[in-house]
């Protein structure tokens, strides 16, 4: 194997593991699928580093060491992306996909998402939702609906300018409340409390919290630390907003 095989194996590597760590997937899947490409690829030895914004790839063979490190962007969650590069290092593995075709394929990966409207319906009905099954009456889940739906609306439009996540949150969580208060000033239903809690589920960090303890439990102890301390402060911006809704209200 060649010096410049070696660095582009180690190129292929790097790229499909940053595409990994920016969509959202957990510190295990990310080492195995880089080192399986690698090994697919014919390098002997693949050694992956995981930080929390960068990755660090080392392809080793007989004759030769390549490093490469790159910094890592947040893309937020999307497993779409995850699964089709984890298909393209099956490919590779299976022989029906060249060496020189893979770093075209990583490229090329649509990140498919649903459409904005689609998200604000869902992310409405799914709050609504546990409100009734927190025993909420009918207009508490349609004052849910409203405030959940439209508190999502606002940060799909603040995630588009590409604001700081915390700052999102912390705005996000602000509306939520402040679209579900008239429920409690006006008495539109009889279980207000829990149309405001409900509408502000959809700020729960889900992702970040599971990735976090699987990644502490796997031994990738730096990365859960990581995301872990990063979801309690996106926890911690959604507390301020609800916090500051209320206190300006008065409820």
């Amino acid at each position: 194997m060649t010096g410049s095989y070696a660095n582009r194996v180690n190129d292929l590597c790097l790229q499909i593991g940053l595409l990994l760590l920016q969509n959202g997937a957990e510190g295990a899947l990310i080492e195995s699928t880089t080192q399986r490409l690698g090994r697919a690829l014919h390098a002997e030895q693949v050694e992956v580093t995981i930080l929390a914004n960068a990755l660090i790839v080392t392809t080793r063979t007989t004759e030769n060491t390549a490093t490469a490190v790159a910094r890592c962007r947040d893309q937020g969650v999307n497993f779409s992306i995850v699964t089709a590069a984890q298909r393209v290092m099956i490919d590779v593995e299976n022989g029906t996909l060249r060496s020189e075709d893979v770093s075209a394929r990583l490229s090329n990966i649509d990140a498919r998402r649903y459409p904005d409207w689609l998200v604000v319906l869902a992310i409405g009905l799914s709050c609504a939702c546990f409100a009734r099954l927190t025993n909420s009456d009918l207009a508490g889940c349609a004052v849910t609906f409203v405030a959940s739906a439209g508190a999502m609306a606002i940060r799909l439009k603040l995630a588009a300018r590409h604001y700081h996540p915390i700052l999102v949150f912390g705005i996000t969580a602000f509306f939520a409340t402040t679209l579900s208060v008239p429920a409690l000033l006006y008495k539109w239903s009889d279980t207000p409390q829990t149309a405001m809690a409900a509408s502000c589920l959809l700020l729960v960090p889900g992702v970040p919290l599971i990735n976090g303890v699987s990644d502490v439990l796997k031994g990738y102890i730096n990365m859960g630390i990581a995301r872990w301390t990063f979801a309690t402060l996106l926890t911690l911006a959604s507390c301020a907003g609800i916090v500051l809704a209320m206190a300006l209200f008065r409820v």
